[in-house]
Order: C-alpha cells, then sequence, then structure tokens
C-alpha cells in the first residue's frame, strides 16, 4: 500500500477486478512485485469471459469504428494499420484544430532464458531487502571488470538502426517512455546508469560471502514452474547476436538457451487531456470511449484500470444512469488526473503515481511510508463509499 501502484491493484481487487482477480490467481514468486504465469492468466481470463452468459466473443479484425455504435477502443498500444487509418479519421473530424492527435513512443520486452540452460552455482537466490519469500529472484553477482565489460559491449556492439519514421518530428529524437529506456541508452548516460538502474546492487548482499557485489544482473520467473526466467529491465535494440555475445559473458549463461531475446516495438498513444473527458469518453462522440494503453496510461495495471474506469462510464450511459466520476485522491483517480493534465504542454505517458493526491487533513507525518499509508487508507475508503454508489 506504499506504493502507488501496489495501491491500484487493490483498488481494482475491491471492485472486483477480473484482470487483477486472475493475476493473483495465476501469480509467480516475484518479491513484491505482481508477476503471473502467462498461459495460466490468460486461460483464467478467456475462460472467466467465455462463460458468461451476456458476452459473446467475435473472433475477427477490427478495421473500422461505427460511431452510431457503443464502442470502447482497447486495441493496446499497437492497432493495426487499418484500425489507426479509423481512429485518426475520427480524431481529424472531431478535433480538426488539434495539433496533437494520434502519438507514438517505444517501449520494450526483455530476454527469456531457459531455467534448464543456466549454471545456478555461479549465482544466489535473493529478493532485494528480503521481500516476498527473500529468495524469488535468481542474481548474478558481476565485479568491477566484468560490469565495465558489458557497458563496454553495450556502447560497441551493433545495434537495430531506427528508420527514419520512428524519430519525433520535433525532436529529432527517438521517443523512448524514461521508465523503460532500453540499456544501452542508459549506459549511454554514464557510466554507472545501469548501477543505479536495473543493476543496482542495494539490498542484494551474497549470502556465500556476505558482500554486495559491484553489479547485479536479476533473473525472474516467468512461469509457475519455473521453466523460464526474466532478465529483470534488460529491454535492448542490440542485433540477437550481440545479445547473445553480450548477455553470454555474464557468469552462468555462457551456455544459455534463449527462449526469446530483446526487442524494441512502437507504442501508440492518443493526446488523451485534450480528447478525453474524465470518464474517457471521447469528447464530440457521444458514444466512443478509450481504454488501456492508447490513452497514454503506461503499466499492465494502468491499462486495466481504464478498462474497469471506461466499462463503467459505458454501462452506466447506455443504462441512462447519473455518471458516476472517479473519486479523487484514489489510485483510479490519480490515473485519471494525467490523463486530464492540461499543464503539461508535452503529454506523454506515465505510470501511476503519487503525484495527483492531496494531502490527508491532520497529517503531518515527516515519514514517507508513513504518509503513504493515510493517503491509502483515505483511498480505500473512498473506493468503498464509490461502490455502494455503482451498486457493486
Amino acid at each position: 500500500m506504499e506504493n502507488a501502484v501496489g495501491l491500484l491493484k487493490e483498488e481494482l481487487g475491491r471492485l472486483d477486478s477480473l484482470i487483477i482477480g486472475a493475476a493473483r490467481a495465476s501469480a509467480v514468486p516475484a518479491g513484491g512485485a505482481l508477476a503471473v504465469d502467462r498461459e495460466r492468466f490468460a486461460r483464467l481470463v478467456e475462460s472467466r469471459l467465455a462463460a458468461h452468459p451476456r458476452i459473446r466473443i467475435v473472433r475477427e479484425e477490427a478495421t473500422a469504428i461505427d460511431l452510431d455504435e457503443p464502442t470502447i477502443v482497447a486495441c493496446g498500444p499497437l492497432p493495426s494499420e487499418k484500425l489507426s487509418a479509423s481512429i485518426d479519421a475520427i480524431l481529424a473530424r472531431t478535433h480538426a484544430s488539434s495539433p496533437r492527435t494520434r502519438l507514438h513512443y517505444y517501449d520494450a520486452a526483455s530476454p527469456i532464458v531457459a531455467a534448464d540452460s543456466i549454471d545456478e552455482s555461479k549465482m544466489y537466490r535473493k529478493s532485494r531487502y528480503d521481500k516476498g519469500d527473500g529468495d524469488d529472484y535468481i542474481n548474478i553477482p558481476l565485479d568491477r571488470e566484468q560490469y565495465g565489460r558489458f557497458v563496454r559491449d553495450l556502447r560497441e556492439l551493433p545495434k537495430h538502426e531506427p528508420k527514419g519514421f520512428e524519430y519525433d518530428a520535433d525532436s529529432k529524437k527517438i521517443p523512448y517512455f524514461e521508465g523503460c529506456l532500453p540499456i544501452e541508452e542508459m549506459a549511454a548516460r554514464g557510466e554507472d546508469t545501469l548501477r543505479f538502474g536495473p543493476m543496482k546492487p542495494v539490498g542484494l548482499r551474497d549470502p556465500r560471502t556476505g558482500i554486495s557485489p559491484y553489479a547485479v544482473v536479476q533473473l525472474r520467473k516467468e512461469n509457475v514452474e519455473g521453466t523460464a526466467h526474466n532478465l529483470v529491465g534488460f529491454q535492448t535494440r542490440l542485433t540477437w547476436p550481440a545479445q547473445k555475445e553480450a548477455f553470454g559473458r555474464f557468469p552462468g549463461l555462457e551456455h544459455a538457451e534463449w527462449l526469446r531475446l530483446g526487442v524494441m516495438h512502437r507504442n501508440s498513444f492518443i493526446d488523451a487531456p485534450s480528447l478525453l473527458l474524465s470518464d474517457l469518453r471521447l469528447r464530440g462522440a457521444e458514444r466512443l470511449w478509450f481504454a488501456g494503453q492508447i490513452t497514454g496510461a503506461e503499466g499492465y495495471v494502468e491499462g486495466c484500470a481504464c478498462g474497469l474506469i471506461a466499462g463503467i462510464a459505458a454501462a452506466r450511459s447506455l443504462m441512462g444512469l447519473p455518471a458516476a466520476p472517479v473519486p479523487a485522491d484514489t489510485a483510479l483517480g490519480a490515473v485519471v488526473a494525467h490523463l486530464q493534465n492540461t499543464q503539461t504542454a508535452d503529454f506523454q505517458p506515465a505510470n501511476v503515481s503519487w503525484a495527483f493526491f492531496g494531502p490527508v487533513e491532520g497529517q503531518s507525518s515527516r515519514d514517507k511510508r508513513e504518509r503513504r499509508r493515510s493517503l491509502a487508507q483515505r483511498a480505500l475508503a473512498r473506493v468503498e463509499a464509490w461502490k455502494a454508489v455503482l451498486g457493486i
């Protein structure tokens, strides 16, 4: 509850979120994080939807949007060319004077390695600060020389060169999401940047030696069976042969079998502050809502929150019920506040944060954790009151 996204998960859970319920039922050990067995998670979600008597699943590509039909566009950040063209046409028609409509940035996926191909004798199990079960992560310790060699690899090995259309027209740079930078971009910012980022050794003292390593590579379970592990935070534009070369130098990964190598991909999003109302309805379109990461809400849980907000708003509208705005000073409200933030001229995707929470009356503690616990308690009380309004 002292983490904004943790609070968001709890709020969604209390509102009977299908996604959070399925995630908790298919969780794999990950310290303080909520990680899922992807296949089990997908089966749970699909089975619940397929069994619902009032849901009909149509398995075909949606290429156009009919403004006469109530619609929630939840296509994720990678709509097809045809659907993108339909979205562009609607935005051009309803917001012809807006200079910013559909934008994009870059996100990534980290490499996955087969568990039976790693040499765990060169690693140790430990969660940062012993969170969770205390041994949810496998850690590869690096000394100064090994870390320096990896940084040189990131700077010198070949990378996938971006295409001309990938650059932002104004800045002439690739618009990466700051919270998901490629590791080579971080390495370019300074010799120690990675040691204060995904390779941070703090809280990961090696139990075999009692010494904290110079840097750490963390592996996390990708499935319940533990047959696959994700290299945490290792999104990259290195070519696949270059990734095998660089990662293969890590102790214990010399003979690794890579089930997936790192990739970068372009994400589309709309300029939500100028285009969407607070219930995620498109301004000027009575029956069209947007939900998920295409709104500029970055993160799986934030995308899920948008689905819940838009779904409730659309249902109440179609049933002729009065609007029930998301309560402020909640994590759900913080997601909406980011998407409604007109104070920042250059709207960019962002994860949920405490930035949009007002102070708790009478709370004067200087302890950050205590303040956030108070914010969380107030937020959950407001969500419970909202549930009563919604009749959940």
